[in-house]
């Protein structure tokens, strides 16, 4: 039953600018899938469709008091490491990885959930930790290694781009409550030994190729470089007041590669130009900034560093994704948040929307 107080406290603000992004990604998905051709319903449609089970999503996560998560993270982040390693042993592979795991009816990507989990866990972890300047080295052990266990398991299926998410997430949240300057320094000290072996002993050819295309997107014109090279085309051909909709060339001639997915936002800023893009940027921000704001006004320590951690998700994925289009990043899957077309990506963002505002509406009540 839910409490008819919370009703009257509904943050609007939330809910418009999540619903705004997500019907210019809805119109932007119909006209980058024009040139398709599809059976059954149309992308858009389904997005459609994905978007009302958010929704719907959102609704079920307000009715349960945040709290919980602080209660059971813990044993949820035990249940998804060994849903992680089960991925590994009997998961379903497509396209070269093995990210998704088969239910029966249905199937579910455990490293995306993880990105929830991993949030409610250092929330949990950082709620007990008491420090005045800032986290000592000893302090950050324990969450460290609760952070290598699924990044590691997340590597090897492979996907790299959901575990340096996962990463970025967690080191967020770190940041927030505060680290010494000597676990500063040490950390940067590792990273160099680290980035070394993961260069050399963790990363996949075609990885490694990403990183190589992002330095020179000419090594390979017609091979890895492509996707990047014919992307910026589209986000530069785009100029300031863009093309028009539906009028791209770029994604009407399918020059574009996952232009309704990972590529996106090429898409709408070769239609919308930079006043489109300057818009949705706008949204973005408009999106952290209340996030932030929900976690400011928190009236407990627990529910700001969860809505801290579920802004720094939704940040990391704007950032990267259209850092990764326009040449900022290397190219590495990474979806743009309520407006890149998939399911899971939308439901994840939408569990984070939940928390954020089940955040917001009971700080009235306690």
């Amino acid at each position: 039953m839910i409490d008819r107080r919370l009703l009257t406290n509904i943050d609007w603000m939330l809910i418009g600018l999540v619903v705004a992004i997500s019907l210019l990604g809805i119109m932007n998905i119909y006209s980058a899938t024009t040139p398709y051709k599809i059976v059954g319903a149309p992308y858009y449609l389904k997005q459609f469709y994905w978007l009302l089970f958010g929704m719907l999503v959102v609704t079920v996560v307000c009715s349960v008091d945040y709290h919980m998560l602080e209660d059971f993270s813990y044993w949820l982040y035990g249940f998804l490491i060994v849903l992680l390693v089960a991925v590994l042993v009997v998961g379903r592979r497509s396209m070269g990885a093995t990210r998704w795991l088969s239910l029966g009816f249905f199937t579910i990507q455990p490293s995306e959930l993880m990105k929830i989990v991993i949030i409610a866990t250092f929330a949990k972890y950082f709620t007990g930790v008491q420090t005045v300047d800032g986290l000592s080295i000893r302090a950050v052990l324990f969450p460290l290694g609760i952070l290598a266990v699924p990044a590691v398991l997340i590597m090897k299926q492979p996907d790299l781009g959901t575990a340096v998410l996962v990463i970025l997430i967690a080191l967020s949240m770190a940041i927030y409550v505060g680290l010494k300057w000597s676990t500063v320094a040490t950390f940067a000290v590792v990273t160099i030994p680290a980035v070394w072996l993961g260069w050399t002993k963790v990363l996949r050819p075609y990885q490694k190729n990403r990183i190589l295309d992002f330095i020179n997107p000419e090594r390979s014109r017609l091979g890895s470089g492509y996707h990047i090279i014919q992307s910026k085309i589209a986000v530069g051909s785009g100029g300031v007041f863009g093309k028009g909709f539906l009028k791209g060339t770029q994604s009407q001639l399918r020059f574009l590669p996952e232009q309704h997915t990972d590529f996106a936002f090429s898409v709408f800023a070769e239609e919308w130009g930079f006043i489109g893009c300057l818009v949705l940027i706008i949204l973005y921000l408009t999106l952290m900034l209340w996030g932030l704001n929900i976690a400011r006004r928190c009236n407990d320590r627990f529910g700001s560093l969860l809505a801290v951690g579920v802004t720094a998700m939704l940040f990391w994925h704007t950032v990267i994704n259209m850092g990764m289009v326009i040449g900022l990043f290397p190219v590495v899957g990474v979806p743009l948040p309520f407006f890149s077309y998939g399911g899971t990506s939308m439901i994840t963002s939408m569990v984070g929307i939940g928390i954020l505002h089940n955040i917001s509406m009971r700080r009235f009540m306690f």
